[in-house]
């Protein structure tokens, strides 16, 4: 009986962890498809493709992926949910734990081959402030990034 009370929380854990990673591989892969386009289509097109609604790098209804860019002064040049943010400059932005989460996303998005930053963010599924990772990455003097709620 004790085998089955610990396999079924493993079970479950195991479930979760392999959901993440797969999430994480979307991510990563659609933050590759953005910069892909805007090589084949340019800036312009990929912006304007972040930030309408219908847009293929905005958030669709019951998803929580969606592209974001920035200047590498921080200055927000789309973003495929909270559209109010475009124009704004976030540089000194922090997350609910203080951490400048904006600043970290520009120097690893130039790192070569970019990276993941962890923080904290609004989720457009729950409204609620979560923990987010989001693989970033630079292109033509921007970063390009995509997250995933944890």
């Amino acid at each position: 009986m004790a085998s089955r009370t610990l396999v079924l929380p493993l079970l479950v854990c195991l479930a979760g962890s392999l959901a993440a990673q797969d999430q994480k591989a979307k991510a990563q892969a659609l933050v590759k498809e953005a910069i892909a386009f805007e090589r084949s289509n340019g800036r312009e097109a990929l912006l304007r493709e972040t930030n309408q609604g219908s847009g293929r790098f905005h958030v669709k209804s019951g998803d929580d992926l969606y592209i974001f860019v920035y200047d590498l002064k921080g200055t927000c040049l789309a973003i495929g949910f909270q559209s109010q943010l475009v124009g704004v400059n976030r540089w000194n932005v922090r997350d609910p734990d203080g951490k400048y989460f904006l600043q970290e996303i520009l120097q690893t998005g130039q790192a070569k081959g970019g990276g993941w930053v962890d923080y904290k963010y609004p989720n457009p599924k729950s409204g609620k402030i979560e923990a987010k990772t989001s693989f970033v990455e630079a292109v033509d003097g921007m970063v390009v990034g995509c997250g995933i709620y944890k």
